[in-house]
C-alpha cells in the first residue's frame, strides 16, 4: 500500500519524508521488521519502543511512527509523530488489511470469568451450523486448520488485524474473539467492528492495571458502546448481557442496539429450567422467547449453564435453529485447563482448572461441593505482579469451601513467593482453617482423616504431589489458577510447566489406585 493512503486514517500526524513510498507491512516489534516495513514504536510499560528504532531502521524499515518530537529523516527513512502510537497503530493496520472485521460476523466476549468457555461453545454451534469459524482468545488463536499458542488474550492490534485477514482467507465468515479488559483501554480493537458482544460477569480482577473496579467496568464498556456506532454492515447489532450480574443495567442503560439477557433470573430472556447437574455433566430446559428446548453438555458446573445460556443468545441472534444450537453445545466434550478431570484410573477425582480470581475460584468450588462425596483438597497460588488485593479473598474462598487447602506458588514472576503466599494466608487464617503438619498428626494417629486445614508448599511440585498422596477414595482434588498454561514464570525465567501432566505423574507415583 502507498503511504500516503495508509495515512488518511490519521487526523493528526506530522510527516517528515516521502509519502510515495510502499509499504510492505506493519509491525511494533524491531525484530519482524522486514524491507519496506512501516515500523510503530510504542511507549510501553516496561520498555519503550522508541529505544528500537534505530535496529528497525537497520532491518529495513522505511516508515516509522513514534509520539513526541521527530529529527529530520535520514537514509531515505519517512518519520511521522502522532500522539497515540498505540491507537496509530490499531487504525493503520485495520487500513493496511483493509478491514477485515466489515467482512466477518465478530462476536467479541468480555467479561472476568467464562470467556473462553462460552468462545468454544460459540465456535461449535456455529460450525455445527455448517459455517467456518475462526477464534482468538487466551487458549489459542484458531484459523482455518492452524492453531497457534496464544501470547495475550486479544491480539495487539497489528496481529488482530492479521489474524482476521488470515480468517477471512481460510474461508471463514466467522470470528469469534476474547475481548479483554486491557485489550480495550490499549485500543488494540480500535476499528474493529463488533456484530454481537456478550458480557458475562464482571469481578475483582487486574486492578494493578485498571487501580479501581469503576475503571474496569468501563474497560469493558467499550465493546457494549461501540455497538452503537453504525457502520454500514447489514446486520443488527447485539448484546447477549447476564442479568444476574450487578453491572448488567449500566451495560443495558449505554446500549443503543437490541439487548438480549441471560440469567437464572426469572426475568431474563433466556433461563435455565428444571436443571441436573453431576461431575459428568449438565441438561437443562432452555426457556427462551424462540421456544424451550432441551441442552446438554458434558461440561458441568453451575457456573457452566450461565456460559452456555449466553451462547444460546448468541446463536439465536445469529438466526440459527434451537436443534443445531443445542447439537453444538453437546459436541463440546471439554475445554483444555477448563474443569479438565485428570484420570489415571484411581478411585478419587482430580480436576485441574483454570481459575485465578476469587468469584472463578468461589464459582469453581462450588460446583465441585454439589457433587462431592468426600473431602475437597485444594491447591492454588496467585500470580506475582499482578492484582494484590484479591490474594486474601481468594485464600479465605479456599479455606471456607475446602476441607484441605494447600497454598503454593502459580507464576510468581519477580516477587518473592512466600510473600504471595503470606498474603493469601491472612485470608485463608478467616476461613476457620488452621495450618497444620499432616505428616506429625498421620504419626500420632495412623487411621485419622486429615481435614480442616492448610499447608504451605512453595514448590508447586510438591504441592501437587502432596494433595495426590492425601487423596482417598472419592475424596475431589482441585488444582486451581493455571489451567491450560504449561509454563511457570520464576523471575525472569519461563519454564515448563504443566499442572495437567504433574497430576498425572503423582497418580501413577503416590495416588491410590482402584
Amino acid at each position: 500500500m502507498i503511504l500516503k493512503e495508509l495515512l488518511e486514517v490519521l487526523n493528526k500526524s506530522n510527516v517528515l519524508g516521502g509519502l510515495e513510498r510502499q509499504v510492505k507491512d506493519i509491525t511494533y516489534d524491531s525484530r519482524e521488521v522486514r524491507k519496506d516495513s512501516l515500523f510503530v514504536a510504542i511507549p510501553g510499560f516496561k520498555t519503550d519502543g522508541r529505544k528500537y528504532i534505530a535496529d528497525a531502521i537497520r532491518n529495513g524499515a522505511s516508515v516509522i511512527v513514534t509520539e513526541g518530537t521527530i529529527e529530520a529523516p535520514e537514509n531515505n527513512i519517512t518519520v511521522i509523530s502522532v500522539p497515540d502510537a498505540r491507537n496509530a497503530l490499531a487504525l493503520l493496520s485495520a487500513q493496511f488489511y483493509g478491514y477485515p472485521s466489515r467482512r466477518l460476523r465478530m462476536i467479541g466476549i468480555t467479561g472476568t470469568n467464562g470467556k473462553t468457555t462460552t468462545s468454544y461453545l460459540i465456535k461449535s454451534i456455529i460450525e455445527n451450523a455448517g459455517k467456518r469459524c475462526g477464534l482468538l482468545g487466551t487458549i489459542s488463536y484458531i484459523i482455518g486448520d492452524e492453531t497457534i499458542q496464544a501470547p495475550h488474550t486479544t491480539p495487539e492490534s497489528a496481529d488482530l488485524q492479521k489474524y482476521l485477514h488470515r480468517i477471512i482467507g481460510s474461508g471463514a465468515e466467522y470470528a469469534v474473539m476474547e475481548v479483554s479488559s486491557h485489550a480495550l483501554e490499549l485500543n488494540r480493537v480500535a476499528d474493529c467492528e463488533f456484530d454481537i458482544a456478550v458480557f458475562t460477569n464482571l469481578t475483582q480482577d487486574h486492578l494493578d492495571f485498571h487501580k479501581t473496579m469503576e475503571d474496569y467496568f468501563k474497560a469493558k464498556l467499550k465493546l457494549f458502546t461501540s455497538l452503537n456506532n453504525e457502520r454500514g454492515k447489514m446486520v443488527k447489532k447485539v448484546g447477549i448481557i447476564n442479568i444476574d450480574d450487578p453491572y448488567s443495567k449500566r451495560i443495558l442503560d449505554a446500549m443503543k442496539v437490541k439487548a438480549v439477557t441471560y440469567g437464572f433470573s426469572r426475568d431474563a430472556d433466556i433461563r435455565p429450567d428444571e436443571i441436573r447437574i453431576d461431575i459428568n455433566g449438565i441438561a437443562f430446559k432452555a426457556v427462551t422467547a424462540k421456544g424451550i428446548f432441551p441442552v446438554e453438555s458434558k461440561l458441568t458446573g453451575k457456573y457452566n449453564i450461565t456460559n452456555i445460556l449466553s451462547t444460546i443468545g448468541v446463536g439465536q441472534s445469529l438466526g440459527f435453529d434451537n436443534s443445531i444450537i443445542a447439537d453444538g453445545i453437546r459436541a463440546v466434550e471439554n475445554i483444555s485447563g477448563r474443569f479438565e478431570k485428570i484420570e489415571e484410573g484411581q478411585d478419587f477425582a482430580v480436576v485441574v482448572d483454570y481459575a485465578h480470581t476469587e468469584d472463578a475460584l468461589k464459582r469453581l468450588l462450588e460446583a465441585v461441593k454439589e457433587f462431592a462425596k468426600e473431602r475437597i483438597i485444594t491447591v492454588f497460588g496467585c500470580g506475582g505482579d499482578r492484582d494484590k488485593g484479591k490474594r486474601p479473598k481468594m485464600g479465605e474462598t479456599a479455606g471456607k469451601a475446602s476441607n484441605i487447602v494447600i497454598i503454593t506458588s502459580d507464576n510468581p514472576r519477580s516477587e518473592d513467593p512466600m510473600e504471595i503466599i503470606k498474603a493469601i494466608e491472612e485470608g485463608i487464617k478467616n476461613s476457620g482453617l488452621r495450618i497444620a503438619n499432616c505428616e506429625l498428626e498421620k504419626i500420632r494417629n495412623p487411621k485419622s482423616e486429615i481435614r480442616n486445614c492448610y499447608l504451605i508448599m512453595p514448590d508447586r511440585r510438591e504441592a501437587i504431589y502432596k494433595a495426590i498422596g492425601l487423596a482417598k477414595k472419592d475424596d475431589i482434588v482441585v488444582i486451581a489458577g493455571k489451567g491450560h498454561e504449561d509454563y511457570q514464570i520464576i523471575g525472569d525465567k519461563k519454564i515448563h510447566f504443566d499442572d495437567r501432566e504433574i497430576a498425572r505423574e503423582a497418580i501413577k507415583t503416590v495416588g491410590s489406585r482402584k
